[in-house]
């Protein structure tokens, strides 16, 4: 299954590690994407913990979560790991022990799957990312090989251009003329 720009992103009911909770039990929660109906979502995945290219990305864009709200647009990752591996990654990696976006763990590979990003006979996800809008409409995605990592500048000049709701010229950028 793929998804297509245009189309409702597919459902999700997942568990998240959340770091910015305190205490154990609240480090865990289901999450679901109705959760966020009325905001942007940037939904990112990443193939593993405890790998080399993913916390680079992951840090970059825990770096950017401020630029991400104050866009209206909340900031999940998911990689086919375990919630308890998302936390002890982040225990371990000194980078990221200041999460401050929730961690989605898709054990089962549903959700890689209906997002088109699963490499089955792996077991993990392809550098995918997609922006969904508050209506739960997939807006923008893109995939990447696994050994390449995204730049999370270009996502927010593509939030950007797309919560203008205008025509935005090749390269434009926040402030630039858009098309009439």
């Amino acid at each position: 299954m793929s998804v297509t720009v245009g189309r409702p992103a597919p459902h999700f009911e997942v568990q998240a590690y959340d770091r910015t909770k305190d205490g154990a039990k609240e480090q865990f929660r289901t999450v679901k994407l109705s959760d966020f109906w009325g905001k942007w979502v940037c939904l990112y995945f990443y193939p593993l913990d405890f790998t080399f290219v993913c916390p680079t990305e992951i840090v970059a864009f825990n770096k950017a979560v401020g630029d991400f709200d104050d866009r209206n647009c909340a900031l999940l990752t998911a990689s086919t790991d375990s919630t308890y591996s998302h936390k002890g990654w982040c225990d371990a990696h000194e980078d990221l022990k200041g999460m401050k976006d929730l961690m989605l763990a898709d054990t089962n590979h549903k959700l890689s799957s209906s997002y088109g990003v699963l490499i089955p006979e792996k077991g993990i996800a392809l550098r995918g990312i997609f922006l969904i809008d508050p209506n739960g409409v997939v807006r923008w995605s893109a995939v990447h090989d696994l050994s390449v990592g995204r730049n999370v500048e270009e996502v927010l000049r593509v939030l950007d251009a797309l919560q203008t709701d205008k025509l935005c010229p090749c390269n434009w950028t926040k402030g630039q003329s858009t098309l009439n």
